[in-house]
């Protein structure tokens, strides 16, 4: 079967019931593609502040710069999202952008778009594919370096009391399984504590990067009576939901657990600023800009870098936020 570039976006739609596509899709209102830019951007969900904003990022820059998005909503499902990217090869869309839930499990479908001549941008998270050739550049934080941050933090935090032989006890809640986020953020914190065998991570378990899963987990964390001294969250989301077991509990977040956490969602800075997080990782979600100028670049046919990471910092207990601006997430 040959598909014609399609000019109008309920065609598109048209496409994606003959595909059998189930995702949610949404489209430009009365935007012809005409001689611009389009771009398919396939999404995992909505599952934090940070992911919305996220998305936002993404629709407001391709709307500052008149080109014409695609969006699909995978709702946490790789399969969505596979279909989602046929339906954008099948509209012959100029570039697609996703944001892949897992590594894995994305060959077939990145040949199907090289062979349609179709380049492909992985957004925020990274995928493990044989051929690397079947994406164009990846952009996103880097999660690595994310979870050195938290384990330089513990470092500093607990400097006097190495070499006291005390063990440090750890809970990790990691996020998605098979996740490259979950997996590099899990990697890098490890390789700056493992050189220190009292920090003992005891308990690590994925929350999927949700608030609900957070509080699920660590309310039966709890429940075991095991002895905590650290929580190393992968994300904020978790996080606020572990703040409310706590507190269920009779604990004070902050102060009979250490707590450090990753995204800087603008409810984790107000916690740290009330002394119920220790230090918070920034993971910037504002990606929109450089999305859409990378696709641009690829349209005109310009290389563009295999890798760039997103400008990031890290908050710490007892600084002045005062000044700072509202996160926006």
């Amino acid at each position: 079967m040959i598909f014609y570039r399609l000019k109008q976006p309920w065609l598109f739609c048209l496409v994606l019931s003959v595909m059998g596509g189930c995702a949610k899709q949404e489209h430009p209102e009365g935007l012809s593609s005409k001689d611009g830019v389009i771009v398919g951007f396939s999404q995992i969900g909505a599952e934090s502040a940070w992911r919305t904003c996220n998305t936002r990022s993404v629709k407001e820059a391709a709307a500052q710069a008149g080109v014409q998005l695609l969006f699909s909503n995978a709702e946490q499902k790789q399969e969505n999202q596979i279909k989602a990217i046929r339906s954008f090869i099948a509209y012959q869309v100029d570039v697609i952008a996703f944001v892949p839930i897992v590594t894995g499990g994305w060959d077939n479908v990145l040949m199907e778009a090289k062979d349609a001549g179709i380049p492909v941008l992985v957004v925020d998270r990274k995928i493990d594919i044989q051929d690397e050739s079947l994406y164009a550049g990846h952009i996103g934080t880097d999660g690595v370096e994310q979870g050195r941050k938290a384990g330089l933090f513990l470092l500093e935090k607990f400097k006097d009391q190495l070499g006291n032989g005390e063990p440090i006890h750890i809970v990790e809640l990691s996020g998605t399984t098979g996740s490259s986020m979950a997996m590099s953020r899990a990697e890098g914190f490890r390789e700056v504590l493992s050189p220190y065998s009292q920090f003992q991570i005891i308990y690590s378990e994925s929350g999927d990067f949700l608030r609900s899963k957070g509080y699920e987990l660590m309310r039966s964390i709890l429940e075991t009576g095991l002895d905590i001294d650290v929580l190393f969250s992968h994300n904020d989301s978790m996080t606020l939901g572990v703040l409310n077991a706590m507190k269920e509990a009779g604990l004070k977040p902050g102060v009979d657990v250490v707590i450090v956490t990753v995204d800087a969602e603008q409810a984790a800075i107000n916690a740290l600023i009330r002394g119920e997080v220790n230090c918070v990782i920034e993971c910037n979600p504002k990606q929109g800009p450089e999305i859409i100028r990378l696709a641009q670049a690829l349209v005109r046919g310009e290389k563009i870098p295999r890798l760039i990471h997103m400008e990031e910092t890290v908050f710490y207990e007892g600084e002045d936020l005062s000044s700072l601006p509202p996160r926006g997430y």
